[in-house]
């Protein structure tokens, strides 16, 4: 390959072969590698005509029809998408890190979109709610799958699930921790992680923290500060042989339920380090105790009997604010990892991020569900990318975060002379 080309563009053609593979047709070959090009490009926006504008003048209807119409399978690239995220950051000291984040969309048309609320605004919006899950160790996280969740007014109304051209196997109503839930099935057969993190939107949930455990997870989850608890030598006094009166159906606790901020108000809480920043390092004072979580059988009053055993935890952020955690590590677990561990959940915004702010992941304005699952793992493929180039930096690469990256992938991006030893690289940068 001649040494004009831009130091990167000698490493994509070979990086991105696997995925072409995936590609049935010629024009999708062409057309998968130009997209990804232009997600990492400097276009002002991800969206089709100016991202046709810098990888192909004039030919943005091609695009449009690669992305919302062209029949490709976007389940192929998601599996070798986490293969490719096992080998940069899998294995035990990893994370997996379940969440979602919004894209703010208006209109009636465009697939999921309702009033829900966005973390990212902070409120109740007209937006798309995209549930993530992110593979992170040694604070560099690759996002793995990214899922529509379906708000109820979508799943009632299947005349307009059709109009959006959503598969029949994702038109049944579920939960954001039933999607999080079959999303990590399948993506645990393709990483290895240590632990599963989740913000409270998950995890005051106990069917979704059963479930985990069932799967002989570890976890940490955040709570509510109601999340009520038991000591853990709390024990269940069994019903009496011979009971005067209507006999009970439930026994009782030798210990009252207390709620995880009463708990951890009289706990002791430490000043601690948990990650020494790029400017200065991340702290705050924390709080941890291991209790028996009330998620078992109602009685009859509808109380949750004692369950797991499990350690609660609390944050105090700057001022007053407080945040509450569980996690099912064992009970002679060190204090410093208890919180290093579940402080990790911070990854996954860092992705979101870059998903938005990098390659465009809220930059779609297709309808469809195909033209979005489109787009969305395009965009993973191509932060995928940028990870790779950051942790090898091969040549004279030498940014050290995703953006400094992409500014100077995007800075190569003026058409270098065709390639003409090369098919893949002509494909990738002279365009049809």
């Amino acid at each position: 390959m001649p040494r004009s080309l831009p130091p990167w563009t000698r490493h994509f053609p070979t990086w991105f072969a696997p995925f072409l593979t995936h590609f049935r047709h010629r024009a999708q070959r062409t057309w998968a590698p130009l997209y990804v090009r232009g997600l990492c490009s400097a276009a002002h926006r991800k969206s089709m005509q100016p991202l046709a504008a810098v990888v192909a003048p004039g030919k943005e209807d091609h695009i449009q029809h690669f992305i919302t119409d062209s029949p490709w399978s976007a389940g192929p690239l998601e599996t070798l998408l986490a293969q490719r995220a096992e080998e940069m950051l899998g294995g035990k000291d990893a994370v997996l890190i379940i969440d979602d984040t919004c894209l703010t969309k208006f209109g009636t048309k465009s697939v999921g979109v309702a009033r829900q609320y966005s973390g990212q605004v902070g409120k109740i919006t007209p937006c798309q709610c995209l549930v993530s899950l992110t593979l992170a160790q040694h604070e560099i996280p690759v996002p793995v799958a990214l899922r529509l969740f379906l708000p109820q007014e979508w799943t009632r109304d299947p005349a307009r699930l059709r109009a959006a051209g959503v598969p029949e196997e994702h038109q049944l109503p579920q939960t954001k921790w039933e999607l999080a839930l079959k999303e990590l099935g399948r993506v645990s057969e393709h990483v290895t992680f240590g632990m599963v993190l989740a913000d409270a939107g998950y995890g005051v949930n106990a069917q979704f923290r059963h479930a985990l455990t069932q799967r002989g997870l570890l976890w940490s989850v955040g709570i509510t500060r109601t999340q009520t608890v038991y000591p853990k030598d709390v024990r269940l006094i069994p019903i009496p042989k011979h009971f005067r009166g209507r006999r009970p159906k439930y026994p009782t606790t030798s210990h009252d339920r207390q709620t995880v901020e009463e708990v951890l108000s009289g706990a002791a809480w430490q000043h601690l380090v948990w990650r020494h920043g790029t400017k200065s390092p991340l702290s705050g004072r924390f709080a941890a105790v291991y209790v028996r979580l009330a998620d078992g059988d109602e009685n009859a009053q509808g109380q949750h009997l004692p369950g797991q055993g499990a350690w609660v935890i609390g944050e105090q952020r700057r001022g007053e604010e407080r945040k509450y955690y569980t996690c099912n590590l064992p009970p002679e677990t060190p204090f410093f990892r208890l919180i290093e561990v579940t402080k990790r959940r911070w990854a996954c915004e860092l992705t979101h991020r870059e998903l938005k702010e990098e390659v465009g992941l809220d930059h779609f304005e297709g309808r469809s569900w195909q033209g979005l699952h489109h787009h969305a793992v395009l965009c993973m493929v191509a932060l995928n990318f940028l990870q790779c180039l950051r942790l090898t930096q091969p040549d004279d690469l030498r940014g050290d975060t995703v953006p400094a990256i992409r500014a100077e992938v995007a800075g190569d991006l003026p058409l270098p002379p065709q390639c003409r030893q090369c098919r893949a690289c002509t494909a990738l940068f002279s365009g049809p």
